[in-house]
């Protein structure tokens, strides 16, 4: 007889997809990891497919099998509106692999692992940027977040290509002048932002190596240059503003609550970003307290899943304790 798996949590990344099966005592059962979740790019049948890849080596370590699986609660990249989660749920639903399924965002995951309760507010920032918030009675903040169409300022890759315009600009006699023009092309070795554009261009130089400008863009900002540090300040202005806006929405913005930074962005420890952060978010939000999501979102994918379940709160402590 296989293992009773309560649980099956799904942390599906655009990079990498991380899956825990849990016991109904909150023990883990099992891990795997596999390739990252892109429906836009192979389409939802060929990306459930790589999650059945993984489920499927972590059910042969515990010995479990699909079919038998009690919940999916999954987190998911590219699942940015409410239509593609009812969509993506259907789909996994007729994968048979479980009785019941949620699927949300992954920026829940993150949210949830960070609290002990469904209560706070989370804001990610690393390619993108996007920010969710939640209460234990079921209610939600959210934004589409996907892109400029939907209101969305910064994440890495957006501050990259607003330093890359400045940098351009300066070179060339439209704008002012800038370190950037300097350090971004430095940074690969290259003379000039003209070179720089014709290596990204022509691709010399591989588009996923326009996230490195990133923290070129920090470091030069850190060294004093006006032009980045402007930058720096408006993403941290944006990300006060979605935290901001999802505490209003779930009217918290004058309650003692969690509101959690993750990404690569808001982790790397940028003193002019973070101290701008806590400046700006004290004057709107008094009473919010900040903090900084160390644990893995599988976990909050996990503790997703056994709210949805009515477990007990040792059950939720036990899969907390795993992951400490």
């Amino acid at each position: 007889m296989g293992v009773n798996v309560s649980v099956v949590a799904v942390d599906a990344g655009n990079s990498k997809t991380d899956i825990a099966l849990i016991g109904a005592d909150g023990t883990v059962l099992a891990t795997a990891r596999g390739g990252g979740f892109q429906p836009p790019v192979v389409g939802i049948d060929a990306a459930l497919d790589v999650l059945g890849v993984i489920l499927d080596r972590a059910l042969a370590a515990c010995g479990g099998s699909t079919g038998s699986l009690g919940h999916v609660s999954a987190c998911l990249a590219n699942a940015d509106l409410p239509a593609e989660e009812a969509e993506l749920t259907e789909a996994l639903l007729a994968r048979g692999w479980s009785r019941t399924v949620e699927v949300r965002n992954d920026t829940f995951a993150l949210l949830r692992a960070g609290v002990d309760e469904p209560r706070g507010v989370a804001v990610v920032c690393g390619a993108g940027i996007n920010c969710v918030g939640m209460l234990p009675d079921g209610r939600t903040a959210r934004f589409p977040a996907i892109g400029r169409i939907s209101g969305d300022w910064g994440g890495g890759s957006g501050l990259a290509e607003e330093a890359l315009w400045f940098a351009a600009r300066a070179e060339d006699g439209r704008g002012g002048a800038t370190a950037l023009a300097r350090t971004l092309p430095g940074h690969f070795g290259l003379g000039s932002v003209y070179e720089l554009i014709e290596a990204l261009h022509r691709g010399t130089i591989p588009p996923a190596a326009r996230h490195e400008l990133t923290p070129v863009l920090f470091a030069t900002s850190a060294a004093g240059d006006p032009v980045a540090r402007a930058l720096v300040d408006r993403q941290a202005d944006e990300v006060v503003a979605m935290a901001s806006v999802a505490l209003t929405r779930l009217d918290l913005l004058d309650e003692e609550v969690p509101v959690l930074l993750g990404g690569s962005v808001l982790t790397a420890g940028h003193t002019q970003l973070d101290e701008r952060i806590s400046a700006l978010l004290a004057a709107r939000a008094p009473k919010a307290v900040i903090g900084v999501v160390a644990q893995p979102p599988v976990l909050g994918a996990g503790l997703l899943g056994l709210d949805h379940t009515g477990a007990a709160p040792e059950v939720h402590a036990r899969l907390r304790a795993q992951y400490a």
